[in-house]
């Protein structure tokens, strides 16, 4: 049996954003663990809209009380996605630049401190969605820009050795998923969506080492 403490730090779609059970994948994804007689403590530090620029300013604080030095803790990213939907029209929220530097500087950070796993934003709707989350603010993804930046976090992980898990480019090409994607609102899974990443990050190899 392996123990282990788990921070899962991203955007709405690791806090299970679209999931009617509330769970989201860090939570399947850990319970699978459990069930194979793994002890996982699960520790969603997901947080809606956020960009890499939000996730590097909260992400070590909030890790570090939760992964003490006598545990066994890791840690793993999920970060892009906000950072390519555009803005009432005003462009992106991050410049792609800034937020391949800023990602890649906050995932090397963490890879000294805790062994950690890098996992790429996921396909939005074909046709561009837009998410309304508050009055006069309109963010609109592009599954173009997502994968032109997925494509740039992988060059970078591989620059700083760590482990990166492409989701962008197979599950754009799946039936099952882009169904999932006009079943919800274009941007998040819907549960079986959420249980389906888990079950493709469950298999990665990276992740698979950990146990």
């Amino acid at each position: 049996m392996t123990v282990l403490r788990i921070c899962f730090i991203g955007d709405s779609v690791t806090l299970g954003t679209g999931d009617a059970a509330c769970r989201g994948w860090p939570s399947y994804l850990s319970a699978l663990e459990m069930d194979r007689g793994h002890d996982v403590s699960c520790y969603n530090l997901g947080v809606r809209a956020e960009t890499s620029l939000d996730l590097e300013k909260r992400w070590r604080a909030e890790a570090a009380p939760r992964l003490p030095d006598h545990v066994a803790g890791k840690l793993v990213f999920m970060v892009g996605l906000n950072d390519c939907a555009d803005f009432n029209g005003t462009g992106t929220r991050v410049d792609p630049a800034l937020s391949l530097e800023t990602a890649k500087t906050m995932v090397a950070e963490a890879a000294g401190w805790k062994p950690t796993l890098w996992i790429g934003p996921t396909p939005v709707r074909k046709q561009p969605p837009m998410i309304a989350p508050g009055e006069g603010i309109r963010f609109t993804f592009d599954r173009a820009r997502t994968a032109a930046l997925n494509d740039a976090y992988r060059a970078a992980a591989a620059d700083i050795g760590v482990p990166f898990l492409d989701l962008h480019a197979p599950l754009a090409e799946d039936a099952g998923w882009n169904a999932d994607m006009e079943a919800g609102d274009g941007v998040h899974p819907t549960q079986a969506g959420h249980q389906r990443l888990a079950e493709v990050i469950a298999d990665w190899t990276a992740w698979r080492d950990w146990f």
